[in-house]
This record gives C-alpha cells, sequence and structure tokens, in this order.
C-alpha cells in the first residue's frame, strides 16, 4: 500500500491490513495512529487488533477515534497531543486516509499558512480546500492545541526538531 507522506513525522494510509503494518515497520514508521471508531465498518480490523500487529514489529500505537465528517477540536487537541507525544515518523489511518489528513491539517493550522497545508495535502492526494476557512480561524485565534514545548506552540514538526537538539 502505498503511504501518502504530509510531513517528515507523519504520512497517511487508508485502512491498514497486517500486511501494511509490517511493510510500514519496514519503511521505518515507528508508530501508529488509529483515526477509525471500532466497528465503523463490518469487518474492519478493530483497534486492539491493530495495536498488537504493531507492537509485534516493535511500533508504538495510539487510537484517536474521530467520525468521518465530524472532526470537532477535542478530535484536533487528541491528534496534536499524541502527536507531540510519539515518536515518529507515524503512519495515520483512517478509512481512506482523508480523516487522518484532516486532523493532521487542523494540528498544524497556527504553525503553518493555510494554503501550504492544502497544497501539501493535495500533493498526497487529499482535496482539503473546505477546510480553509477553518484553518484560518485556527491560526488567527492561535487555538491551543497540545502541550506547550520549550520552542513554543508550534506544533509536533517543531516538537520533534526541538528533542533532537537536546544532547
Amino acid at each position: 500500500m502505498p503511504f501518502k507522506t504530509l510531513s517528515a513525522s507523519l504520512s497517511v494510509a487508508p485502512q491498514l491490513t497486517a500486511g501494511d503494518v509490517a511493510e510500514a515497520a519496514r519503511a521505518g514508521f515507528r508508530a501508529i495512529i488509529d483515526n477509525r471508531p471500532d466497528g465503523e465498518e463490518p469487518g474492519q480490523p478493530t483497534a486492539a487488533e491493530i495495536r498488537d500487529l504493531a507492537a509485534s514489529h516493535g511500533m508504538s500505537f495510539a487510537h484517536v477515534p474521530t467520525l468521518g465528517g465530524a472532526v470537532a477540536d477535542e478530535h484536533v487537541m487528541q491528534m496534536a497531543q499524541t502527536l507531540a507525544r510519539l515518536d515518529g515518523p507515524a503512519l495515520a489511518y483512517c478509512r481512506t486516509g482523508m480523516r487522518s489528513a484532516t486532523l493532521w491539517a487542523l494540528t498544524q493550522a497556527e504553525a503553518q499558512q493555510t494554503d501550504v497545508l492544502i497544497m501539501t495535502a493535495a500533493a498526497a492526494g487529499y482535496d482539503l480546500s473546505t477546510l480553509r476557512s477553518r484553518l484560518d480561524a485556527r491560526r488567527d485565534a492561535k487555538t491551543p492545541m497540545g502541550p506547550k514545548h520549550p520552542c513554543g506552540r508550534l506544533g509536533f514538526e517543531a516538537a520533534v526538531a526541538h528533542q533532537d537538539d537536546v544532547p
């Protein structure tokens, strides 16, 4: 399965299978984030099943269940906190990857220009243009999206850069 890169620390994908988890580990991912609620679709693997597969490949796992088309600020905050605590690079997935891309963009809205977020997602195959006003509003409001880092509220990318600078 092709994993779609949004940043050096996060890629997204549609629903993962056991083979996809193994492929993600071989590709160097260190964490998996499940953005699907259990039981969203008949036959989908549960979060616990993917968590166990990730652990068997030495990867950490987080579950930030979010309904498609219903990404609330609470989910954005949970995703930001998850990204800040996981040892990346991480692979987030949902049914198509769109929800994961949406969550990523909203977590980055304070630190990056809206056009950059929309173009980055588009290059990965996700049209986030309908989020423009929400992304702008998050940036303009400087809405807190997770724990403060010594480098400021710049999001996951800055936190990772800061961690790399610590001896």
